[in-house]
């Protein structure tokens, strides 16, 4: 069974790695905060595993999105914590 670096070309390889490891970088951030990384960072890890094997690049591209819409509203809501400015259009 080929890895994800074989199986993609290799810019869309890289960028599945970087946003892997920004994942569980702020998954340990996360859970240092709740006290319980191994339970989020374990979160992280099965939803990646659970599509290494998927190769129909528009899928990858969904899962890509997904991912980074994860990581961008855990930005926006640690910085609405720390500001007290809200960011995001919701309620």
């Amino acid at each position: 069974m080929p890895s994800i670096q074989t199986a993609l070309p290799p810019e869309l390889a890289n960028n599945v790695i970087r946003l892997y490891r920004e994942c569980l970088r702020r998954a340990r951030f996360i859970g240092h905060q709740q006290h319980n990384t191994e339970l989020i960072v374990s979160m992280v890890r099965q939803q990646f595993k659970k599509h290494k094997d998927e190769t129909d690049p528009e899928k990858i591209q969904k899962l890509k999105d997904d991912a980074a819409r994860g990581l961008i509203n855990h930005i926006l809501y640690e910085t609405e914590k720390m500001t007290g400015r809200k960011f995001s259009g919701g309620s």
